[in-house]
């Protein structure tokens, strides 16, 4: 007999046939169908797999008595209940590292495309305008970038930096001893140096609302910012006031707070380049994670340890 599966994102048909192959799944990719099925499988469930910004909750742990594997499909964990389940014997795994570059290469596309203005100069040509008729866009090579979260993304976006010649400079939570990039252990002092800001730190509470008025107004009217990291860590409204008044010059968001609805603050702004949160997602890396889960699944139901645990 297969282990259950109960899985609680969105995944393709030829996903979920892979897993099939050695689960049972359950497939719940919104609330209401998690709930239903954690009413009528939740006693069978052995294995859970959600995504960070679903999670899995203590109250919904609790509903699965024969629990004993957590995994989020990407790195982000911000909402799994994971002290409450490693309290619970149940091992918590991630899919760290799978869709790094991916994400990278997406944050270093809304850089361009915020910081030239590429999908305004789109509309702008289609309409018969000329450049004759338009400001100059900035460039982004030679400038000063600031990362906020060195980890394995926040860093591969600074090699990314170094292409286009780029100062780096970034905020942690402390300084790393394996990067020549100058740290700034405040949030507004990086934002004070940068010329541009890019959120790669993870989500949660202790990064809540981190990118805020003041620091916006010391990003300044030339700034702009770029989040591919959670939408919790940038505070919408103050964004929305900084664009509006010129505090800062654009923002490029793969993440906002309202997903999967758009942020209503900012859709009428073409200051702003919004993507609907696909900075990981590509055939490469989606299949990776999924071969990661899978990875995971495997090792630990053979009593070994995960590759990624948490």
């Amino acid at each position: 007999m297969k282990p259950v599966l109960l899985a609680l994102m969105f995944l393709s048909e030829e996903h979920r046939a892979q897993m099939a192959r050695s689960f049972e799944v359950i497939y719940a990719p919104d609330a209401a169908q998690a709930a239903a099925a954690m009413t009528e499988h939740g006693t069978r469930v052995t294995v859970v797999l959600t995504i960070g910004a679903t999670g899995l909750s203590a109250a919904q742990i609790d509903a699965l008595p024969a629990l004993s594997l957590i995994c989020a499909l990407g790195a982000g964990y911000e909402n799994i209940a994971v002290a409450h389940a490693k309290a619970r014997g149940i091992v918590v795994a991630n899919g760290a590292g799978t869709n790094d570059d991916c994400v990278a290469d997406h944050a270093f596309g809304l850089l361009i495309a915020t910081v030239r203005g590429i999908p305004r100069l789109d509309g702008l040509t289609r309409q018969g305008v000329w450049r004759t008729a338009l400001p100059l866009p900035p460039n982004v090579s030679h400038k000063r970038l600031g990362i906020i979260g060195l980890g394995t993304i926040g860093k591969k976006i600074a090699q990314r930096a170094l292409g286009f010649e780029m100062e780096v400079g970034y905020h942690n939570r402390s300084a790393r001893a394996d990067v020549p990039y100058r740290y700034f252990a405040d949030v507004a002092a990086l934002a004070e140096w940068a010329d541009f800001l890019v959120v790669a730190t993870p989500g949660g509470a202790g990064t809540q609302h981190l990118v805020n008025a003041q620091v916006l107004q010391a990003l300044g009217p030339g700034g702009h910012v770029v989040n591919i990291a959670r939408g919790s860590v940038i505070d919408t409204a103050a964004l929305a006031q900084a664009l509006r008044d010129g505090t800062i010059a654009g923002a490029g968001l793969d993440v906002y707070e309202s997903e999967p609805a758009p942020p209503a603050e900012l859709i009428d702004l073409d200051t702003v380049v919004l993507t609907p949160h696909v900075a990981g997602w590509s055939p490469e890396a989606v299949q990776a994670s999924v071969d990661r889960f899978l990875e995971n699944a495997r090792r630990h139901l053979a009593g070994e340890v995960p590759v990624s645990p948490i």
